[in-house]
């Protein structure tokens, strides 16, 4: 099972009619079971690329294909696509809106047409996984945290049931104590519900320690696609592009080009403090 983008280009016109191309040719698959950070610096193409895999933007040019089937054909079900790959915007709390928690949480499914039984059992079970108690169930959406607020919202597009998770920069405007429960949340639905997770990022830090794969945009193009050890050792051209490297990587970089004798493919902090005493050691 994938999402296939073919040849997929997108424009859109600005204020004037002048037109301004978003995306440019862009071919991309991504696998059940990955967890995908799509990265560049704004405007590069990044939340055009993501409104593309569930339909809520149509490519220009190119095809998109979900389960092999072409998304744009008049016999496919654009509803069932959006179940199965769940949009989570930048600050979802701001995607909430009804009264009462389970109401909000409850409101995806219902639309889905879920029924009534199956409805309330995946939202109390969405609740359950981001961590949202029985004693919040009736609780005003209004009175959470803002941390609160964030788990709810994905739980609202949990409750759907989907199969691929996508996620608009998902830790912005959190502190580091909020962004790391927010990545452990996207992990434990990773590994314990096997949900495809994708998310946006600005932060090369959050894709080195959490992606098994990384795409790089630029200017609406994809410039580099892999692992995140191979996407690291591209240090220059990611430069070149306004991004970099995460900072414990580029030290381990430095010490190299001075000559130590360093494992130079370091992700983490906790990876280059071990090849930095290794070397030291050595």
């Amino acid at each position: 099972m994938s999402i296939v983008l073919q040849n997929v280009s997108y424009t859109y016109r600005n204020d004037g009619n002048s037109v301004t191309q978003a995306l440019s040719d862009i071919n991309l698959e991504i696998h059940k079971g990955e967890f995908l950070a799509i990265v560049g610096h704004t405007g590069s193409g990044k939340s055009t690329l993501i409104q593309l895999l569930n339909g809520l933007e149509r490519a220009t040019q190119g095809k998109v294909f979900f389960q092999g089937k072409d998304i744009y054909s008049k016999d496919f079900s654009i509803k069932e696509l959006r179940s199965k790959v769940g949009m989570v915007f930048q600050y979802p709390e701001n995607q909430l809106f009804e009264a009462t928690v389970i109401k909000d949480v409850e409101f995806g499914p219902r639309n889905m047409g879920q029924d009534t039984l199956q409805m309330e059992l995946n939202s109390f079970q969405a609740l359950k996984d981001v961590g949202i108690g029985e004693e919040l169930l009736d609780a005003s959406v209004l009175a959470l945290s803002g941390g609160q607020k964030r788990r709810v919202a994905i739980a609202g597009v949990l409750a759907m049931q989907p199969e691929f998770l996508v996620l608009d920069e998902p830790m912005a405007g959190l502190d580091p104590v909020g962004r790391r429960e927010i990545f452990a949340l996207l992990q434990k639905l990773h590994k314990e519900r096997g949900i495809t997770i994708v998310f946006v990022s600005h932060s090369m830090e959050d894709a080195a320690e959490y992606a098994d794969r990384v795409v790089v945009m630029n200017q609406g193009k994809i410039v580099l696609d892999g692992p995140p050890r191979k996407i690291f050792c591209y240090e220059k051209e990611l430069e070149r592009i306004g991004l970099g490297v995460p900072q414990a990587t580029r030290l381990v970089h430095r010490l190299a080009e001075q000559g130590a004798q360093i494992e130079k493919d370091c992700l983490t902090v906790e990876e280059s403090a071990a090849a930095i005493l290794n070397w030291l050691q050595g």
